[in-house]
């Protein structure tokens, strides 16, 4: 064996490890899952995962960052449409369920991280919601001094339209949830997008 491929399975032994890692956190959650559980899924011994890392705290932080790798440029989907409220609203919030979607483990793991009250976890999560938290109670502010939405509670409409949005990925990306198989997880959002601007009363003029 040559000088390179040593150097190559390390790499590759990590990725397997992150994998294997972050299906059993998503099904398990951490205090559900032990090192010997990560060790036989991946097929080495505990003193080899220890190697890769120091302990299940480290392989779970970094099964998050592996995970938070792939988030997608917000900024570039608000960039790239209109400017209005309701079509910034909607391209952020389809860019991410659509990111979400395509990574059902990270949903799962941050179900499980709410059970179980993990400072770590729930504050990388909460990180995640914290772009369209943050846009849509600023706006929401903004309209309301313009006359353009009813008065309303910014902070309570914010978390009212999230956590609808939180369930149509619970709905869709789960097995067995799916209460809306005839429609498409776009489909499903732009509705509770409408519901959405028609509750606080949105205008945009």
């Amino acid at each position: 064996m040559t000088a390179m491929q040593k150097r190559l399975r390390a790499p590759e032994r990590r990725a397997s490890i992150l994998r294997e890692a972050a299906g059993l956190f998503a099904d398990k959650g951490f205090h559900g899952v032990s090192v010997d559980d990560i060790a036989s899924a991946v097929g080495v011994s505990p003193a080899a995962l220890y190697r890769y890392f120091r302990s299940k705290e480290a392989l779970y932080e970094a099964v998050l960052d592996e995970l938070a790798c792939t988030r997608e440029d917000y900024i570039e989907t608000v960039l790239a449409g209109e400017s209005d409220f309701a079509a910034v609203l909607r391209g952020l919030i389809r860019t991410f369920v659509r990111g979400m979607a395509e990574q059902p483990d990270l949903l799962k793991m941050e179900l499980q991280s709410l059970l179980e009250g993990r400072a770590a976890a729930n504050s990388f999560f909460e990180h995640r919601w914290k772009t369209f938290t943050d846009y849509i109670e600023f706006s929401l502010n903004e309209l309301q001094r313009e006359g353009r939405v009813q008065p309303l509670d910014a902070r309570l409409s914010t978390l009212m339209f999230l956590g609808m949005v939180r369930e149509a990925l619970i709905v869709k990306c789960l097995p067995g949830q799916d209460r809306f198989a005839g429609r498409t997880l776009d489909e499903l959002v732009d509705g509770l997008v409408r519901l959405f601007l028609r509750a606080v009363g949105y205008s945009r003029d």
